[in-house]
C-alpha cells in the first residue's frame, strides 16, 4: 500500500514538473505580461475565484493596464484601462463575442449549439431578443409586469396580509418569490383565463403552486450554474440536473400552447424553434429555460440589493417615496385595495430619475459581470497608447467591477449614495472623470458594445415597478435597523449581479388606505 502510494506520488510530481517545464505557455515578444499560476490546467483559477477584484487589483498594480492570466485552461487577457475599453469594441474583425456565449449556453442548459455556423438553427438569437425586449415590444412587457406584480403582491399573497398585521420574512426570499412569480407570468403567460372562469380561485392556487415549484427547481439549478460555466458536467450534480430537466418539461411547446397571454418573446421563439431549428422537443424547451434563467438570475439579486439599500437609507427612502407619489399624482392614479390596480406606463416610469439613480447605485455596488471576446486569429490589439499581440482562441476580457470601485471615479466607492447618478438639477448624471478626462464607459453592469444585455431596459423597469408598488401599498422596515449588509457571494463573479451571502429579515404590512 505504501509503495503504491509512493509511486503515485512520484508520478504526480513528475507530471507537475513536466507541465512546469514543457506545458506552461511562454510569453512571446509583444505579448502582455503573463501569469501562468502554479497548478496544471487551473493556473490562477483558485486565486481569481477566491476574490476576483483583489486578485485583478494586485495584478494591475504589478503589470499595468493589461496582463494575461491562465485560468482553467484558458488564457485571458484582462484589459483594465477604461480609456481603452473602446479598443475591444472596434475589433469585430478579430474578436468574436458570440462564440463564448453560445458555447456556455449549450453547456449549461443542455440544448444543441445555437451558433448558426453549427447547422442546428439559422435563428439570430440576439436580434430576436432585441426585437422582443426593446422598442414597442417593451411597452407590452411593462404593462403585463405591472399587472402581474400587483396580482402577486396583493392577491397571490393575500392570506399573509391580514389587516394591520406585520409579516416578517427574509428580504431575499421575498424578492425572489415576487419577482420570479411575476416575471414567469409576464413571459410565459397563465394557465387560467381570468375572464368567465367559475373556478378561477382554485386555478390560481394551482397555478401558483406550479410556479413556486418551478422556482425551487430554478434555485437548485442556479446554485451550480457557476460550476457549469467553468466546464463541469451537470451529471455530477444529480439534483440540479433533475431540476433543469423538470424546468424543461414545464416549458415544452405542448405545455406552453395551453397558456394564455404568452409574451411576444416566447411566442416568436417558439415559432423560430419550430421553423428554423432541428432541435428536438426537449432541446427547444431548454432554450426557453435559458430565457427564464436570463430573465431572473440577475434581476432577483438586483431587486434585493436595491430594496435593502433603500431600507438602510432613510434619506433615500424619503426621496424615492416622494418621487413615486409625485408620478402617481401626475398620472392621476390613486392607491386603493379595492381591486383597482395602479397603472404606470413606460414613459411615466422613465420619469423617475431618483429611482433610476438608486437602482444604478445598488447595481454598481453588487455587479461583477465580465465582458468576453474570443480571438478568431492571431492579431495585434491596438490600445490608446500601446499595442499587444494576441493569439488565436485567447480571450480578451473586461472586469467592470474594477471601474465601479475606482475611488478616482466614484468617491468613497464602497458607500451607497442614492443620488450618485443625479446632477445638480436632479436629472441623470453622465459626467464621470478619471485622471481629469471624461469617461465614455463608467457604468457597465450590463456589458457593453454589441453584446450589451438586450433585456437591460426591461430589467430596470421591472425593478422600478417593484419599488413603486412596494412604496405605494406597504409599510416596510428592517427587523434590525442596524443590521450589516451581507457580503457578496464571490462564487458568481463574472456572471452579473452577485447574490448576498445571507438573507436579511424585514417586515411589511399593508398601509391603511
Amino acid at each position: 500500500m505504501f509503495l503504491a502510494s509512493w509511486i503515485w506520488g512520484v508520478a504526480v510530481i513528475l507530471c507537475c514538473v513536466s507541465w512546469f517545464l514543457l506545458g506552461r505557455r511562454r510569453r512571446r515578444q509583444g505579448e502582455p505580461p503573463l501569469e501562468n499560476g502554479f497548478l496544471p490546467y487551473l493556473g490562477c483559477a483558485l486565486q481569481f475565484g477566491a476574490n476576483p477584484l483583489e486578485f485583478l487589483k494586485e495584478k494591475q498594480k504589478k503589470h499595468g493596464h493589461i496582463f494575461t492570466c491562465h485560468v482553467a485552461g484558458k488564457y485571458i487577457h484582462f484589459l483594465t484601462d477604461p480609456f481603452s475599453y473602446h479598443a475591444l469594441m472596434r475589433q469585430g474583425k478579430y474578436l468574436d463575442w458570440k462564440k463564448f456565449h453560445f458555447a456556455t449556453s449549450a453547456k449549461a442548459f443542455g440544448h444543441g449549439s445555437i451558433d448558426p455556423a453549427e447547422g442546428n438553427t439559422t435563428e439570430n438569437f440576439h436580434q430576436t431578443f432585441i426585437r422582443t425586449l426593446q422598442g414597442n415590444a417593451l411597452d407590452a412587457l411593462v404593462e403585463a409586469m405591472m399587472e402581474n406584480l400587483q396580482y402577486v403582491m396583493l392577491q397571490s399573497r393575500a392570506p399573509k396580509l391580514q389587516s394591520n398585521t406585520w409579516v416578517t420574512e427574509g428580504l431575499y426570499t421575498f424578492c425572489c418569490q415576487v419577482m420570479f412569480e411575476s416575471g414567469f407570468l409576464t413571459l410565459f403567460g397563465k394557465e387560467f383565463n381570468s375572464n368567465n372562469d367559475k373556478n378561477l380561485s382554485s386555478k390560481q392556487e394551482t397555478e401558483r403552486a406550479h410556479i413556486l415549484n418551478a422556482l425551487e427547481n430554478f434555485k437548485e439549478f442556479d446554485k451550480i450554474f457557476p460550476a457549469l460555466v467553468a466546464g463541469l458536467p451537470i451529471h455530477l450534480f444529480k439534483s440540479a440536473h433533475s431540476a433543469r430537466e423538470k424546468l424543461g418539461e414545464a416549458l415544452l411547446h405542448k405545455n406552453l400552447l395551453k397558456r394564455d397571454n404568452l409574451s411576444e418573446l416566447v411566442t416568436l421563439r417558439m415559432f423560430l424553434n419550430d421553423t428554423l431549428s432541428t432541435f428536438d422537443d426537449m432541446e427547444k424547451a431548454k432554450t426557453h429555460v435559458a430565457v427564464l434563467w436570463a430573465s431572473q438570475a440577475n434581476t432577483i439579486p438586483a431587486t434585493f440589493w436595491t430594496l435593502l439599500y433603500l431600507l438602510k437609507s432613510p434619506e433615500a427612502m424619503r426621496a424615492a417615496t416622494k418621487e413615486v407619489q409625485n408620478v402617481l399624482e401626475s398620472a392621476e392614479e390613486s392607491i386603493s385595495l379595492d381591486g383597482k390596480h395602479i397603472s404606470l406606463n413606460r414613459k411615466q416610469l422613465d420619469n423617475m430619475p431618483i429611482l433610476d439613480s438608486i437602482i444604478k447605485e445598488a447595481m454598481r455596488l453588487s455587479s461583477a459581470s465580465m465582458t468576453f471576446r474570443v480571438a478568431k486569429e492571431d492579431f495585434t490589439l491596438h490600445l490608446e497608447n500601446d499595442f499587444y499581440n494576441i493569439r488565436k482562441d485567447d480571450i480578451v476580457a473586461l472586469y467592470p467591477q474594477l471601474l465601479h470601485f475606482d475611488p478616482e471615479i466614484y468617491a468613497d466607492p464602497l458607500t451607497f449614495k442614492y443620488d450618485r447618478f443625479l446632477n445638480e438639477k436632479g436629472e441623470e448624471k453622465t459626467d464621470f472623470y478619471r485622471s481629469g478626462r471624461k469617461l465614455k464607459h463608467y457604468y457597465m453592469p450590463f456589458g457593453t458594445g454589441i453584446a450589451k444585455c438586450p433585456g437591460r431596459l426591461f430589467a430596470v423597469h421591472e425593478i422600478k415597478q417593484f419599488l413603486a408598488l412596494i412604496l405605494s401599498y406597504f409599510e416596510i422596515e428592517l427587523v434590525d435597523s442596524n443590521v450589516k449588509c451581507p457580503s457578496l457571494d464571490q462564487s458568481r463573479a463574472g456572471l452579473g449581479i452577485l447574490q448576498p451571502s445571507n438573507d436579511v429579515d424585514f417586515r411589511y404590512r399593508l398601509k391603511c388606505l
